[in-house]
């Protein structure tokens, strides 16, 4: 609880003594009643009489704080003198709570996402140096020890280290890095030292682009929001309105009819029903919920950037996804080595990486890390690489050749067609075929899972868009559990296979697509929901994305799903028990059933109901 909140407490509890010490000690004069009672309820109240004044002299009258005004101001001229006091009260103390669960959320959040470092470290003549991350400029070495955070985004150059990366991605398992490998900023180094190259400056580095994403959520309003906003801005002077004629018609009426008027009796009722109209439980709670949601889904490595994002991916009936980086690795690996008779596997892949020990190409790099071994490369002569075949090269004297089909044929050599699907390197030697090498990009451990979860999450059909070869995207949807796939398409394709989808999808149904890639940016803009894979995708593609994944797992894809189908349920929970409390009790006010301790309850209580219901939200 803060310095201000302390206050609050502490002017609630000398104005709840004071009005109960007044209550029981009975006092004849009227009028040293009425002093005795304005002393709590001005310690209570002087704020909202200010804040009303303030809201009628720049023309914002009708707002919760002249509701309050208005009613308790009332009660004390009709002589409920406790009453009044009472209202404004439990009012601030229910204004105490709000404040309260709203500061927590907000703390939860930040601990949650507690990334920002406070500093660098540089290595000047021997010593370190603290400097501000701002100040550090793409290209420095910096050093990261064991219980700092990585503050910008960087490459390995020396050491070795565990990193903590709960904060980024909700996952506790450390990530093991050593010298040439990747990080991003907000990772806990928990042993080793580093020496990092940074390769971004600081605002544009991971945690700088996720602070901002979290501070800029609540710009970006849900539908529920603006409808709670519109709803508020007409409904309370409404309320206002339908209070004075309650207020002054019936009473004019008895009187025209030659009956008592009754005025006390119906200014009674008229206050009341100010005070039942407050709107809020429903103003608060709804932002809150949304809040929540947002921050539990923080706290799982799901980054949303608006709330009317969060509400549309519960409405989520059609799910693209690109192949590569978002369903598969995006790494090519060695899946199968056949080798022919009297040939080893050990000796074609070795035969192969010597082969291709010289070329930086992906397939060249997946058959050298097969191997696993450091290459002698004197070992090597006469290397010549056939453009769209492969690459011919002496290997301990020995003539290889090592390519795809082509490179088999040109060279008049039959070779063996592989049964499964994947990247074909074909190996000769000395013109006498010695096997294949099958390289392909495997899928992602928990992407046959995330297929099936999403269906389960009611999910009609799941898309996979990929620029690969029409054999090799077929068997990674067979594999996957994927709906529909279409291969071989450019960047543009996918926009017009995406527009296909939209044009053909019911009026309320969302249509989400995931990806990670450059190439990616204009489809994730172009659907109703962009989703982006954040830990190793492309800054395109988060800057083009409403939803950002953090550790790039597309299981995560149905967990935001849930997250917002949970939070808008707490939403509309809120809205369905308010609305229905308030006009229940607004009836049964104008009609006398419901005095001014009820309107207290249809107000104070129910915006505490709403707030609680609310802050469950933040662990979705």
């Amino acid at each position: 609880m803060n310095r201000k909140q302390k206050k609050v407490l502490i002017r609630i509890l000398i104005a709840a003594v004071l009005t109960l010490v007044f209550y029981i000690v009975p006092v004849e004069n009227s009028f040293l009643r009425l002093a005795l009672f304005l002393i709590p309820y001005l310690i209570i109240g002087y704020d909202i009489l200010k804040k009303a004044v303030l809201g009628i002299v720049h023309g914002e009258v009708f707002d919760e704080n002249f509701l309050m005004a208005v009613a308790t101001v009332g009660a004390i001229l009709l002589g409920e003198y406790m009453e009044g006091v009472a209202v404004m009260l439990f009012y601030q103390l229910g204004e105490l709570f709000q404040s309260y669960a709203v500061g927590k959320s907000r703390r939860n959040i930040s601990q949650l996402m507690d990334i920002r470092p406070d500093y660098a470290n540089l290595e000047k003549d021997g010593k370190l140096e603290q400097v501000d991350p701002d100040e550090v400029p793409v290209g420095t070495l910096i050093v990261v020890q064991p219980g700092e955070k990585v503050p910008i985004d960087g490459v390995v150059v020396s050491g070795t280290a565990s990193l903590n990366t709960s904060a980024l991605t909700g996952e506790s398992l450390p990530r093991e890095v050593g010298e040439g490998d990747e990080v991003i900023s907000g990772c806990v180094d928990m042993s080793g030292v580093l020496h990092i190259q940074t390769t971004k400056a600081f605002g544009e580095s991971t945690v700088s682009k996720i602070l901002e994403l979290v501070e800029n959520s609540s710009m970006k309003k849900s539908r529920s929001e603006n409808f709670i906003t519109r709803f508020a801005r007409y409904y309370t002077p409404v309320v206002c309105y339908g209070a004075l004629a309650l207020a002054v018609l019936p009473p004019v009426a008895n009187l025209l009819m030659g009956r008592p008027a009754d005025w006390v009796q119906w200014i009674t009722r008229s206050l009341t029903t100010l005070v039942i109209s407050c709107p809020c439980a429903l103003v608060i709670s709804i932002p809150l919920s949304f809040f929540g949601g947002i921050g539990g889904a923080s706290a799982k490595g799901i980054l949303v950037k608006g709330s009317v994002y969060l509400e549309e991916l519960a409405q989520t009936k059609y799910v693209v996804c690109d192949k590569t980086g978002t369903l598969t690795k995006g790494v090519f690996q060695v899946t199968q080595i056949q080798a022919a008779e009297a040939v080893a596997e050990e000796e074609l892949l070795e035969l192969a990486a010597y082969v291709e020990s010289y070329s930086n190409h992906p397939i060249s790099k997946s058959l050298k890390e097969a191997y696993g071994r450091e290459l002698d490369r004197e070992r090597v002569r006469e290397v010549e690489e056939i453009s769209g075949c492969g690459v011919q090269a002496y290997v301990d004297g020995k003539r290889a050749a090592v390519g795809n089909r082509k490179l088999m044929e040109r060279l008049e050599i039959p070779y063996m067609a592989p049964q499964k699907v994947g990247t074909e390197v074909h190996v000769a030697v000395d013109g006498v075929y010695a096997g294949y090498i099958l390289i392909s990009d495997v899928p992602k451990p928990d992407a046959a899972k995330a297929v099936a979860d999403l269906k389960a999450a009611g999910v009609k059909q799941v898309v996979m868009l990929t620029g690969d070869a029409r054999n090799v995207a077929d068997a990674a949807a067979e594999e996957l559990g994927v709906d529909v796939v279409k291969s071989e398409l450019l960047p543009a394709d996918k926009v017009l296979e995406v527009e296909k989808l939209l044009a053909a999808k019911g009026a309320k149904e969302k249509l989400a697509f995931v990806g990670d890639g450059i190439n990616d940016a204009p489809v994730l803009s172009r659907a109703d929901l962009g989703i982006a894979m954040g830990a190793l995708g492309s800054d395109a593609a988060i800057e083009a994305a409403d939803i950002v994944l953090m550790d790039d797992d597309p299981a995560k894809i149905a967990m935001a799903m849930n997250i917002s189908r949970r939070t808008l349920r707490i939403v509309h929970q809120n809205i369905v028990f308010a609305l229905a409390v308030k006009f229940a009790c607004l009836l049964l006010g104008a009609v006398g059933f419901v005095n001014m301790w009820w309107a207290i309850f249809a107000d104070v209580g129910v915006m505490i109901l709403a707030v609680l219901n609310a802050t469950r939200a933040l662990r979705s």
